[in-house]
């Protein structure tokens, strides 16, 4: 069975990137086990295991959770449900279980930064899920909202995303902006589809990556992973969408002639899924601690002296926060301009890596 799975979508929402499951090992998750028998070589993957599927799953359902990264075959992700069969494959299809219609309020803490008549701005902390999805079906930043902010926000931007108007990574702590009215969904939304070319918009991360990473531009189109659904990758695919980041290196660690890590801002001019970390990991330089992009650049950091090398390789998320966010207020017309406090988890991992 070839591996070049077929890539059904586009690559990726600019206002509402798509979430996959990153845990598909709940109880509830049911899997279609099946080991392929020579009978079927031949015949595509999507009919011989809708062939064997129980009451209830559709051909067309199973094609599209193969497209969607459910489908394992022999160990590996694979996302072709046209590829033909050998007849020796172990196949794995999970199939996600069923979510409640509408998220349910949770008494989550939200660190408010700001907040007036027509917006609230937070500080997300690494960990927490913007909004529920497949594996996440609760104990997410809708979850919070709704509990602080009741029904309120129920009609805005759709019942599963009440409010959100852009997300961040489950790991990526810093700022965020959320709607409390549908006026300021709508001129949010606008901004951020704009991606700050023609208004006020900005939105900088700071990152911790390996190696010695210089002040550029990164050019490179993304796309979904045709091998992989659940990643994406710099393609030039005619499915991949236009992508910017702008990199600053603000200091290096390690020996001056091969630092085994850089601290550096990066700028987006466009907004893709995982853009910043696809890219940094295309120019060889991973996020610190990212386990999906930067486990290829990780050998890097034994260029580091203790205790930043042991620091920085036990990591236990990306390295990247939303420092700084600036937008035209929906209302007032004002720019504002909001920047997160430092993240006490890479403040740690900076005095380590500064540590000789």
């Amino acid at each position: 069975m070839g591996k070049d799975g077929s890539d059904g979508e586009s690559g990726g929402d600019e206002v509402w990137p798509d979430e996959r499951p990153e845990d598909l090992s709940g109880a509830t998750a049911q899997r279609l086990r099946l080991q392929a028998s020579p009978a079927e070589r031949g015949k595509r993957v999507d009919a011989v295991l809708a062939s064997h599927a129980p009451a209830g799953l559709s051909r067309s359902r199973v094609t599209s959770l193969i497209r969607e990264g459910y489908l394992r075959a022999d160990g590996a992700p694979f996302a072709d449900p046209s590829a033909k069969v050998k007849g020796t494959e172990a196949l794995e299809l999970t199939v996600p279980a069923a979510e409640a219609p509408e998220p349910k309020p949770e008494p989550i803490p939200l660190d408010i930064v700001y907040e007036d008549q027509a917006l609230i701005v937070i500080n997300k902390p690494a960990g927490l899920v913007v909004h529920p999805g497949a594996g996440n079906p609760d104990g997410t930043l809708v979850n919070a909202l709704l509990h602080h902010y009741g029904e309120s926000l129920s009609g805005i931007g759709g019942v599963r995303r009440p409010g959100i108007v852009h997300r961040l990574d489950k790991d990526t702590s810093g700022i965020m902006v959320v709607a409390k009215t549908d006026a300021a969904h709508q001129h949010l939304s606008a901004q951020f589809a704009d991606h700050g070319r023609t208004g006020a918009l900005e939105r900088s991360y700071i990152a911790y990556v390996w190696g010695a990473a210089a002040t550029q531009t990164i050019d490179a189109p993304i796309a979904r992973d045709r091998g992989n659904r659940l990643r994406m990758a710099v393609s030039n695919a005619k499915e991949a969408r236009h992508a910017v980041t702008h990199v600053v290196s603000l200091a290096t660690y390690g020996d001056t002639a091969r630092p085994g890590a850089s601290k550096i801002r990066c700028t987006l001019e466009t907004g893709r899924t995982h853009q910043i970390r696809v890219h940094l990991a295309h120019k060889g330089h991973g996020l610190i601690g990212d386990q999906d992009y930067g486990r290829a650049t990780r050998t890097l950091g034994n260029r580091l002296p203790e205790p930043g090398r042991t620091a920085a390789q036990q990591f236990p998320r990306q390295a990247l926060q939303a420092a700084t966010l600036r937008f035209e207020h929906p209302i007032t017309e004002q720019i504002h301009t909001f920047t997160a406090d430092p993240d006490p988890e890479l403040e740690a991992l900076e005095r380590a890596l500064t540590t000789v």
